[in-house]
């Protein structure tokens, strides 16, 4: 019973706080409705036994990406006004592509039925008893996904690797610091004694 009433909890919760998120007209207000929708997210998550992916909604998205975008919209001078201002023109392009997920979704949804692969005859991935819900994801991710993991990760390097070079390219309008030539400089080369004469000034 407390099962019960703690996923509906949950559930009206998430489904509230995702709707205010889309709606409120402060992208602050939103940014806290989604951070809300996060958490309570992740409650359902460890209703189902899914610890592991409760605790990346978290630590990832609440704790690193949505923190992240309220740092910038708190940050950035962004006139949103203007940016409603195109809602109502661009409203049939949403709607219609609203349709097309929908209709996919559907099409998808009859064909796996009329293929025979019901989701209530697919076998379950066997939880073998003894083991926590992490240790059996980690196994999983090593040994039958463990291509996959890899290709993922290099997927990420190549992206982190692209984004130093962009934000490292040589400018020529930016004096950069020399530390081997600084330190190789002589007392001599920073001084220079001058002996003007009476009523002279110091040329530079």
């Amino acid at each position: 019973m407390i099962q019960i009433l703690a996923f509906y909890l949950f559930a009206v919760v998430t489904v509230l706080s995702g709707v205010l998120c889309v709606t409120a007209r402060n992208p602050v207000h939103s940014v806290l409705w989604l951070i809300l929708a996060f958490f309570n997210a992740a409650g359902l998550m460890v209703l189902v036994g899914a610890e592991f992916i409760a605790m990346l909604l978290i630590i990832v998205y609440v704790g690193a990406v949505a923190v992240l975008f309220l740092f910038v919209v708190m940050m950035l001078d962004i006139d949103f006004a203007e940016l409603r201002s195109g809602f109502a023109r661009y409203l049939p392009l949403g709607l219609g592509l609203v349709a097309l997920l929908a209709g996919e979704i559907i099409f998808a949804g009859s064909a796996w039925n009329a293929g025979g692969l019901q989701l209530s005859r697919v076998a379950p991935t066997p939880d073998p008893a003894g083991i926590p819900n992490i240790q059996a994801l980690g196994i999983l991710i090593y040994t039958r996904y463990l291509y996959i993991f890899e290709g993922a990760g290099l997927v990420l390097l190549v992206a982190l690797i692209g984004a130093i070079v962009l934000t490292h390219r040589k400018r020529g309008d930016v004096r950069s610091q020399n530390i081997a030539r600084q330190n190789m400089r002589r007392p001599e080369d920073s001084t220079r004694n001058m002996q003007p004469g009476i009523g002279q000034g110091v040329e530079l």
